[in-house]
């Protein structure tokens, strides 16, 4: 039975590996991608966030001023109305006026008496008076509407203005959009050389360890080369592989320009299989973090700068292959090692 499982176990070996491996580097190809551009998408979002405040503020100016505008504009149609008023109360004293005089100087007849007469006169007198009331508050309602009109010029320079700056905003925002994409882009393709570089550098240092290959975008350890089984740390044997390492990453940082933000970071990964019950870790994910962190601060012991590397921890949720043999068991139980942008 061992030895028929042992020709099945061939058989797989022989039809599938070439495949899987070119699937496996495929999806991890478009895995990246998608991360650039989420990466991309966010440093955008937050360029434009910024923008976004201004262009709130602009239409909350122009927003004020409409409402501003309008309520300029029905105080001028109220005061019109009481011109209107005004004017027909006006007309209607002169009329009276222009009646009472028409008695006043038809000829005096036995019948008029002078009581008659007086309350004529005091009735003209009024009704001048009156005249003379209604045309001052016209005069002065003139002057209100003559006002207000400068008011509402002014208030739709103002609101003109600010719509063009809202267009002037818009404009220098949608190109600012479109240089942040082409930096971006160039910053891709800068890390991607440097990227290249680096594991090219890698593997110069370290191509003598069959257990210590490239994946995708990712340089990757077995966790046997830094560690003992259920340890997370950093063993005898695996220090001098994290020094070259070290010495590659200083080199690295050297090389890079400043203005390009970049991180090393560590994954720590461990297979299916749950800690021993005597060890100090109660999840493959604590484990997973642990030695995430151990390598590094040893790195960081080796003079590489803390602000370029990260540490993060998959447990077993992140196979590279699936099956609880004891070769894809040790092939998941790995330290990758990707350089990325922060």
């Amino acid at each position: 039975m061992a030895l028929s499982r042992a020709r099945r176990r061939s058989a797989a070996v022989d039809y599938w590996p070439g495949f899987v491996d070119a699937m496996a580097t495929l999806l991890l190809v478009i895995i990246f991608l998608l991360s650039i551009f989420m990466l991309a998408q966010f440093f955008l979002s937050q360029e434009i966030t910024g923008r976004d405040t201004v262009l709130n503020r602009l239409n909350q100016q122009i927003a004020e001023l409409t409402e501003l505008l309008a309520l300029e504009r029905a105080t001028g149609q109220e005061l019109q109305s009481r011109i209107s008023t005004l004017t027909t109360n006006l007309e209607t004293a002169r009329a009276e006026q222009d009646r009472l005089r028409g008695i006043l100087d038809r000829p005096v007849e036995e019948d008029d008496s002078p009581s008659i007469i007086a309350g004529l006169e005091q009735e003209i007198d009024a009704e001048q008076a009156i005249s003379r009331e209604a045309l001052n508050q016209v005069e002065l309602l003139n002057q209100q509407i003559s006002a207000l009109r400068r008011q509402i010029g002014a208030l739709e320079d103002a609101l003109d203005a600010s719509e063009t700056r809202d267009r002037e905003s818009q404009t220098r925002i949608a190109d600012l959009g479109r240089r942040l994409n082409v930096a971006l882009a160039q910053r891709v393709q800068e890390l991607s050389r440097y990227r290249s570089d680096f594991f090219g550098r890698l593997r110069q240092i370290l191509s003598q360890r069959s257990d210590i290959r490239v994946e995708g975008d990712r340089f990757v350890f077995q966790s046997e080369v830094l560690f003992s089984s259920g340890s997370a740390d950093v063993s005898s044997g695996g220090t001098s592989e994290l020094s070259q390492l070290a010495n590659a990453i200083i080199e690295l940082e050297a090389a890079i320009p400043s203005e390009i933000n970049w991180v090393i970071r560590v994954d720590g990964h461990t297979d299916s299989e749950p800690p021993s019950g005597q060890g100090r870790f109660a999840t493959n994910w604590e484990l997973s973090t642990a030695r995430a962190t151990s390598v590094v601060r040893f790195l960081v012991s080796e003079g590489v700068s803390p602000e370029h590397l990260m540490a993060a921890g998959f447990g077993e949720f992140q196979p590279l292959v699936e099956g609880d043999d004891p070769e894809s068991l040790a092939r998941n139980r790995r330290i990758e090692f990707k350089l990325t942008e922060r």
